[in-house]
């Protein structure tokens, strides 16, 4: 059937339907007036979302553009950053301090593995001179659909007096962040995640004291700077061409998630992952992280039974029931596949989805009622 294909990846995700009346109408001018008063209340909300009183920067990019706003605006070459790496998301940081010119060095946790707040408090404290200057970490990563403590490793790094630099693209608006109660220096996340918009919009929030770092950096970035976009916030604009499209349909969505109450919308988040998981696993299916407490509320990765391959159960999904799921991603691909639960998601579809995973499985010859009962 046309037009009923269903994106259960970790972006982009589904787009409701007020989102996508509010993009279908034409773009306003972006110095109007009108537009001031969106961009408003888009500023008002996205500090309720991040939970913050500093002010939050919308760039025009993916989320990847406000990773590289935060490393070009604050690290000065030679600087020295410690990147927590446990996957393929995490690793991207590191990537772009290194060619920021920065002192890059990782602590490397198995994929499928959380960080561990003692091994990162043990290399803090080997740092008697202070020369870690910041920190880098990613929140959720999804390439292995695991979960940190952001609460504790941030608390650990702030403790040591780096600033903490945090990929938040898939957590903002679908897992809880206290940006200021945490004390978390920098936060970036994406629109086409629990935003529920279309890619093209990423954001950024930094403390006080990453402000004060940002003064001392020789030659932050033109297009991302700091500064102007601190000035636009102030004037309710932005200091160049916005997607204006996308903005509109953002205000849509905050209000939605205002609607839902933000507590709500972590709730679902949370139950839709139980449903995923607690699904597949009576389906005689391994979970790639199988530990609960560390398991993503946003992406689920799975293995694929013995002798049916991942390509397979992807196509038979998309063929005969216009559902998408991901791949894995580098040494993972082809060795799992992950089920998006981000954004405008519902029970339904999550029940939806496994029933189509139980039939593709069944027509590549796997059949899981058989093989849940011969565990049992």
């Amino acid at each position: 059937m046309k037009d009923k294909q269903f994106l259960m990846i970790p972006g982009p995700t589904p787009v409701p339907e007020r989102a996508l009346l509010a993009m279908a109408k034409h773009p306003m001018g972006h110095r109007s007036s009108e537009f001031s008063a969106i961009m408003k209340e888009v500023y008002q909300d996205l500090k309720w979302l991040f939970r913050t009183e500093e002010d939050v920067f919308v760039y025009t990019s993916s989320g990847t553009g406000a990773m590289e706003a935060a490393i070009f605006n604050l690290v000065n070459p030679g600087d020295k950053v410690l990147s927590l790496v446990m996957g393929n998301f995490s690793e991207r940081w590191a990537k772009i301090a290194e060619m920021r010119g920065a002192d890059v060095e990782r602590i490397s946790f198995d994929w499928g593995q959380a960080v561990d707040p003692d091994i990162l408090r043990e290399r803090l404290d080997q740092d008697i001179n202070k020369e870690i200057k910041f920190v880098t970490l990613i929140h959720n990563e999804t390439s292995t659909g695991v979960t940190n403590d952001i609460q504790t490793l941030v608390g650990i790094i702030r403790e040591h007096g780096a600033l903490s630099v945090v990929d938040g693209v898939t957590s903002v608006g679908a897992i809880p962040v206290k940006m200021d109660e945490w004390g978390i220096d920098v936060i970036v996340s994406g629109s086409q995640k629990g935003f529920m918009i279309p890619p093209g919009l990423a954001f950024l929030a930094c403390s006080k004291k990453a402000w004060q770092v940002h003064e001392e950096c020789k030659n932050p970035s033109f297009y991302f700077n700091f500064k102007a976009y601190k000035k636009s916030a102030a004037e309710n604009t932005t200091p160049y061409t916005p997607n204006v499209s996308l903005i509109v349909a953002l205000r849509e969505t905050l209000n939605m998630m205002k609607e839902e109450g933000l507590d709500n919308f972590y709730d679902r988040h949370a139950r839709l992952a139980q449903i995923l998981r607690e699904g597949v696993r009576a389906m005689g299916l391994r979970l790639f992280v199988e530990d609960d407490a560390v398991a993503s509320r946003v992406i689920t990765a799975i293995y694929p039974p013995e002798g049916i391959s991942v390509p397979d159960i992807r196509k038979t999904l998309n063929n005969e029931y216009d559902i998408v799921v991901a791949n894995g991603q580098a040494k993972l691909k082809d060795k799992i596949f992950r089920m998006g639960h981000l954004g405008y998601v519902s029970e339904r579809d999550a029940i939806t989805a496994l029933g189509a995973l139980e039939s593709s499985l069944l027509k590549l010859g796997y059949d899981a009622k058989k093989q849940a009962a011969s565990v049992k």
